[in-house]
Parts: C-alpha cells; structure tokens; sequence
C-alpha cells in the first residue's frame, strides 16, 4: 500500500490516505484517488479523473478526463453495501466514462477485462463482467448484470439492457437497443436489435480459418430456417457440426440465462 516514489502525483491531484499507487504511474492535475483505489504499474489518470470507491485498476491502463470510475451503482436497491470494480491492464478509458461498483444482488463485483477501448460518454453499470479486447463505442449503455464476452464491438448509443449476455466476437449496430441474448459472432443492427447475420469482418480480421466462416454461415442459416423450435435446431447443429466456433455458439445458446433470444430473421 501507499505511493511508489517513482509515480508521478501532479500538485493540485489529491491522493487520499490508503490509496494505493504503484511504479510508474501518472496522476495528472485535478485528478481524484480515493482512499480504497489500486492503481498498479503505470497507470495514467490524464487530467480531471476521479477514481473512488473499492476500485483496482490494472497495469498500463489509461483514463482521459472527466471519468468517473468506481462510484456507487445506479441502481435503488443499493443500500451502501461493500461492492468492488476491478479492471485489467492496458485498457483505454477515454473521455466521460462511467463504470460503477457491483452491488450484493449481482455478486458484489463490475469486471472489465484487457486490452478494452472505452470511447467517450460510454457506462459500463454495475454487475457488468466485460471480457477482452471489448470496444464500445461513443455513448454506449452497458447495463446492469450484462456479460459481454471476448471481441465483441458495442455500436456508437447503443443500449444493452439489463442481465444481457453478448457472445465472443459478436458486433452491435450503432443506435441498436439489445434486449435478448446475442449468439457468438452475431451481427445485430436495428432500433431494436435484430440478429441480422455473422460478424464476417471481425472473423476475417482475427484469422479465422475458411472452413469455419463456412461452417458458420451454414450454423446461421440452420438456426434461421431449419425445422423446429430455436433451441432444437441449436441442438441440432450441436450433433451436426465439428467446428469448434459452431460448438461455442451451440453452448452459448443452450446454457443457462436470464432472457431470451435475439432469433436470426
């Protein structure tokens, strides 16, 4: 605990007692650190950040100002309860984010993976467990008990609504509201969100093999227009297919959740 003598603190920053502050971080003016704070190495708080409450924040992770990160949740039920918010490392918070602590109803912790890019005005609320190299995009909603897992895109004022989970790789339209689950590598745009294809960019953009992109598109058109109720055809495609990106959607579909399906259309 306490401030490594290598950090870089500016003088009108305040630095409450408790606050942890390791090597190589920078503090800049007007900045707010609460005395519940980690900030591991080389962590840079820009200018005009205020970080509060029982909040980590892992290694080289960078956050521009006017964020607000580690408050109490949005949320009325909330009654003071201890709560936590842990990021990890080499995130980029930018301008006017908001992530809040979790709440005891939700587990008690707000997760946010590596490697993130937060744009400006974006909320990450409470209970929200965020995977790996998630983007979302200027003014974005993350809500409450949301699971958003690794690679997915968050489309510029989206809305993802309470208790929502959002397969890997999968990417939202600007201006969509989500209300129902999204199958990995989903496309979903829409006022309200429809699932509207595969995310065939972000595939292409990581690699994915031909044979998987093909086995992909034949797994959507099944869960589109094969015989039967959703879940059986996801059934289905789970004793059809050896592709193990068939597979991870085949699991994400047929494990537990708290809403419904986006359906393809």
């Amino acid at each position: 605990m306490g401030v490594s003598d290598s950090a870089q603190i500016h003088a009108s920053a305040v630095i409450e007692a408790g606050a942890s502050i390791a090597e190589g971080c920078v503090v800049g003016p007007f900045c707010v650190v609460g005395p519940q704070v980690v900030l591991h190495k080389n962590v840079v708080l820009k200018s005009h950040v205020v970080v509060t409450g029982n909040t980590e924040i892992g290694a080289e992770t960078e956050i521009f100002s006017f964020s607000v990160i580690g408050e109490v949740p949005q949320d009325l039920k909330f009654d003071g309860e201890a709560s936590k918010l842990v990021i990890g490392e080499r995130n980029r918070i930018r301008e006017h984010v908001t992530m809040n602590t979790g709440t005891e109803g939700g587990g008690g912790v707000t997760l946010v993976g590596n490697d993130g890019l937060f744009m400006a005005g974006c909320h990450i609320a409470h209970d929200a467990q965020i995977g790996d190299r998630v983007i979302v995009v200027n003014s974005a909603a993350v809500a409450g008990h949301c699971i958003i897992e690794d690679d997915v895109i968050i489309g510029g004022l989206c809305g993802i609504h309470q208790w929502v989970r959002i397969g890997r790789g999968a990417i939202i339209g600007a201006v969509s509201m989500v209300t129902n689950d999204v199958i990995p590598y989903g496309l979903v745009q829409g006022p309200r969100g429809e699932l509207d294809g595969l995310n065939l960019v972000g595939l292409k953009r990581r690699g994915v093999a031909r044979a998987d992109i093909t086995a992909l598109r034949a797994a959507f058109q099944m869960l589109a227009q094969g015989e039967g109720a959703f879940l059986e055809r996801a059934k289905r495609l789970g004793e059809d297919s050896d592709s193990d990106y068939v597979q991870e959607i085949v699991a994400f579909v047929l494990g537990e959740t708290d809403r419904s399906f986006l359906t393809p259309r």
